[in-house]
C-alpha cells in the first residue's frame, strides 16, 4: 500500500500509530489548489502507470454503461493500493475528488476525517470525533458511491446548492431527470418563506442525486433586517427528487459547492453523475 495523508490546515493530527503502512504525510491549505494536489498524479502514476481498463471515452461510447447502476469496485487492480486520507472540510474533501477525478484516477481509495461540521460525514456515516475518523480512514473498508460532479469538473463531496446571484428569491427553473421541481419569478420583496433554490446531496446508491427545494435562504444570506424569521436553509421534504442529473436555468445563478460558491453568475448549470463511482472508506 501507497498512502498519502493530506491535512489541510490541520496540523495538530499527528498519530498516525494505526496506519497500515507508514504514511506520506502533506501539510496543505484549507482548499488546496490544483498544484497542491500534484502529488496525486505522481503516486497514481507510480502505483498504476499504465491504466489496461477502458477509457472514459470508451466507456461513454458504450451502448449499455452498466455502472450507472449500482455503483461498483474500480475496475483497475494495481499491484499496490493507494489510499489518500484527506484531514479537514468538505470543501477540502471536494478538492481532493476533483483533482482525482480529472486525472481519472478515481480508483484510488479515498478516507476522510472531518473536521467541524460536514454533510459528507453525515451522509457517510462517519464518525464525529476525530480520533476515531482517522483510525477509521486508515483502516476501513471501501465501499464505492456515485461520484457527482458539475458541468465545470467539480465534485461534490457533500452538498452543492443552486441560488440567486443576490440575496432573495431564485427567478428560473430546476429540474432533476425529467421532474421539474422549481419554476419560479422572484417577488419584489423577499418574503419569510418563499422560493430560494435547490440543495444536492450525491446518493449513496443510483441514481445519484437527491435534490430539494429550499423555502429559505442559504446560512449566511442576507435578509433584508426582520424579514426573515425562521432558520435559513431550510428545505421543503415533499419536494425531494432524485435522479442522475439536476439541470437549472436563470437570468443569475449563484452555483456553490460544498460551501465554495463560483466567482461568477451563471445562466445554467447542471450537476450530473460521472462516469467512475468513488471509492470511499465509509461504514
Amino acid at each position: 500500500m501507497r498512502l498519502l495523508v493530506l491535512r489541510c490546515e490541520a496540523p495538530s493530527i499527528t498519530d498516525f500509530s494505526e496506519a497500515p503502512v507508514v504514511p506520506e504525510v502533506f501539510d496543505l491549505p484549507a482548499v488546496p489548489t490544483r498544484r497542491d494536489l500534484k502529488m496525486l498524479d505522481d503516486a497514481a502514476f507510480d502505483v498504476l502507470p499504465h491504466d489496461p481498463t477502458p477509457s472514459l471515452d470508451e466507456i461513454a461510447k458504450q451502448p449499455d454503461v452498466a455502472h450507472l447502476g449500482t455503483p461498483q469496485p474500480a475496475p483497475q487492480q494495481p499491484d499496490r493500493i493507494l489510499r489518500v486520507v484527506v484531514i479537514g472540510s468538505d470543501a477540502a474533501l471536494s478538492a481532493v475528488i476533483t483533482r482525482l477525478m480529472r486525472a481519472d484516477n478515481l480508483w484510488a481509495e479515498v478516507g476522510y476525517v472531518p473536521l467541524g461540521d460536514s454533510t459528507a460525514a453525515k451522509n457517510w456515516g462517519l464518525p464525529t470525533d476525530p480520533s476515531q475518523a482517522l483510525a477509521f480512514a486508515l483502516t476501513g473498508a471501501v465501499r464505492p458511491v456515485p461520484t457527482i460532479r458539475d458541468d465545470a469538473a467539480i465534485a461534490v463531496a457533500g452538498s452543492a446548492s443552486i441560488t440567486e446571484w443576490e440575496p432573495g428569491e431564485i427567478t428560473g427553473e430546476i429540474i432533476v431527470d425529467d421532474r421539474v421541481i422549481i419554476r419560479h419569478e422572484a417577488s419584489p420583496k423577499s418574503p419569510r418563506r418563499g422560493v430560494f433554490g435547490a440543495r444536492l446531496v450525491p446518493m449513496m446508491d443510483a441514481p445519484g442525486i437527491a435534490a430539494v427545494t429550499m423555502d429559505t435562504p442559504l446560512p449566511g444570506t442576507e435578509i433584508r433586517k426582520g424579514l426573515l424569521k425562521r432558520p435559513t436553509g431550510t428545505v421543503i421534504p415533499e419536494s425531494l427528487s432524485t435522479g442522475r442529473a439536476l439541470q437549472a436555468g436563470g437570468p443569475s445563478l449563484r452555483v456553490t459547492v460544498d460551501g465554495v460558491p463560483r466567482k461568477r453568475a451563471v445562466e445554467r448549470v447542471t450537476f450530473y453523475r460521472h462516469l467512475r463511482d468513488l471509492q470511499i472508506v465509509r461504514p
